[in-house]
Order: C-alpha cells, then structure tokens, then sequence
C-alpha cells in the first residue's frame, strides 16, 4: 500500500518518530575553509572520494573534523576524528579505530556533546582513533531506489571512502570496531554482516537487530516517513523486495559475523528507569521506542549464540531511548572492546 503526500505531511508533523534522538538536523555542508593548497597531498579513496577541507577543534590538536567529497553520496559531507596520544601526522604507525555511528534525526557531532557521552576523555586513555561520520537519516544501507541503486550510498561512504581515508591520510588501522546507538546501532551490526572480518568488535545500543521482527517493517517505514524520506526507497517495499531486506537485516546476517565479538543492549519495559528524569512523561517516544525495540535485541543475541556469534547482551529493561543509558552502555562495553582491538591504556 502506499502512502498519500497529506498523510505523509502528517506523520512527518508528530513529533519525533519512534527511533529518532535529539533532532538537531544533519549538517551536510563543507566546514570552512583551509588555505589554498592544504588538502593537496592527500590521498583519495578508490573511486575517488577526497577530503576537501578540515579544521581543528582545539589547541591541542587531539580532534578534528574533515569534508569528504563522496560519489558514493553525491554531495559533500562531514567526518569527526579523535586522536589518540602520541599520534603524528608524518608517523609511520597505525592506531586501532573505533566507528562512532549516531542515531536518527541527529549528526556527525552526536557523540561528543557535553549532554551525550565523555568518549573524549575516555577514549584519550587508551591508544585508539575514534571516526564518527556523517550519516544523516540515511539508515546505513545503499539506497534500494525501486531497485535502480544509486545515490545515496551510506554503506559505500562508511565502509569504503571514510574508512579508506582515514587509513590512508591518518593513521587508521586495520584493527576495527563499529559502535552505534539506535539505527546506528542498527547500522553497526549490519556493517559487521555486510562486511565479514572488516570489524573485530561491534557494540550496538538499542538498535533495531531483527528487522523482519511483527511490526517491525511498519515501524520501520513510519520512522522514516516522518524524516522526511521516502520509507520505501530505502531497502524497498518489504513484501516484495523482501530479498534486499533480508540482505540487510541483521539478525539474518548473524552467520557472517563470526569473526567479531558484539555486544547488545536495550530497555524493553517502556516504563521510567534509574537515569531518566521524573520531569519526562511516561508515553513519551523514548519509552515508546525501547519497548519496540527491545525484543529485537532479546532475539538477536539468543540467534548469536545459537549460530557460534560471540555476544554479550544486556537487556535491562526499564529505561528510556536516551543517551544517559548509552553513556553507561558504552563504558560498560569499552574495556572489552579495547583488549580485542589489542588497543593499551595509558
């Protein structure tokens, strides 16, 4: 069935769709620019993706944001870097990375607000890159487009161009890990299938993990009407194009990651838990989401261990889709995650 403009206009004015965090908008244009000349020496990806223009974020030099020009994308998009200590730009050595994926109706700068996470200074006491790239309200896929393809490509930017470019302009690694909250949850664990051996660990909060899951698909297809997108241009209509759903679904793609260690986590209650504020209403889409989610991720981590996956699940019910549990997820799961990229403390 397909859905009219009036009543897409309507789901796109309700609020926050199930899935999305803070909305703050996705920002797709270049950062400023650098003087002439300052981003000729670098090293392209290999269809040609480049790094147009970057900036420090600070004095010291330990983070940094890039512009990559992608045909993966066709348009120009941002990638935030953390350094780790001792790391030089005309150094011959490589740093283990850890992909920082965001959510919905948020940005590349996700993880690094004051009000989401302190993956700077933690991840400052380990010898360990963290690449967070753009990924707008593209769902991490290659867009199925009616089966036609083209642009936007998400995978391509993520799995190719950045991770090509970091590796060959700054020291990237070939020891990996994906981290992701909500659909970058989703995307995290998708990647570790879709890209066999290419991730050694994968951490993945509250991210829908079985996408074929009772209402899922609906789900799905509403979250994305009410960012603005065309749900079914995605991974296409799910009863028909079934195949490519089952091709990024990641409950499905379980038997491919058994060279990567994962760890899951979500509510599944709906109700307030310890970190949320009494000031949130108890149907607020935070809870909403969890509930939904939640069994998605019960389901993918008893699949893992019935197919040999490595995984450590944390399902812990009550709670909120907020980044005060992702906060606690993350540093549940970075000393783990740390020994198997083989990354040391400082």
């Amino acid at each position: 069935m397909s859905m009219s403009t009036d009543a897409r206009s309507r789901v796109a004015r309700r609020g926050g769709a199930v899935l999305a965090v803070a909305a703050v908008g996705a920002a797709a244009v270049p950062l400023a620019a650098v003087p002439a000349g300052a981003t000729v020496g670098f090293k392209k990806a290999d269809n040609g993706a480049s790094i147009t223009g970057y900036r420090w974020l600070n004095k010291g030099k330990t983070a940094f944001d890039f512009t990559v020009k992608s045909p993966a994308l066709g348009s120009s998009q941002n990638v935030r870097v953390l350094l780790p200590k001792g790391w030089k730009s005309n150094s011959n050595q490589s740093w283990p990375v850890v992909y920082a994926y965001h959510g919905g109706n948020d940005n590349y700068t996700s993880w690094t607000r004051k009000n989401s996470t302190d993956i700077e200074a933690l991840s400052r006491k380990w010898g360990v890159m963290v690449v967070m790239p753009e990924g707008a309200n593209g769902s991490y896929t290659n867009w199925w487009n009616s089966g036609k393809g083209g642009t936007p490509r998400w995978e391509d930017f993520h799995l190719r161009e950045v991770r090509q470019l970091v590796e060959r302009n700054y020291h990237a690694g070939g020891s990996r890990a994906a981290m992701g909250i909500s659909s970058g949850a989703q995307g995290a664990c998708t990647y570790a299938g879709r890209a066999p051996g290419m991730f050694r660990y994968a951490a993945c909060f509250s991210g829908i993990l079985s996408m074929s899951s009772p209402g899922i698909p609906s789900l799905l297809m509403y979250t994305n009407s009410g960012n603005g997108n065309d749900p079914y241009a995605i991974w296409g209509l799910p009863w028909i194009d079934k195949a490519n759903w089952d091709a990024h679904d990641p409950i499905k793609l379980l038997p491919r990651m058994k060279g990567t260690r994962l760890y899951v986590s979500s509510g599944t209650t709906g109700r307030r838990g310890p970190l949320d504020s009494p000031n949130v209403a108890p149907w607020d889409v935070g809870y909403l989401s969890e509930r939904a989610i939640g069994p998605t991720v019960r389901e993918f981590a008893a699949r893992a261990k019935q197919v040999g996956v490595p995984v450590t699940a944390h399902i812990y019910g009550d709670g909120r889709h907020a980044w005060p549990y992702w906060k606690r997820e993350m540093h549940t799961a970075w000393p783990v995650m740390m020994k198997t990229l083989g990354a040391v403390s400082s």
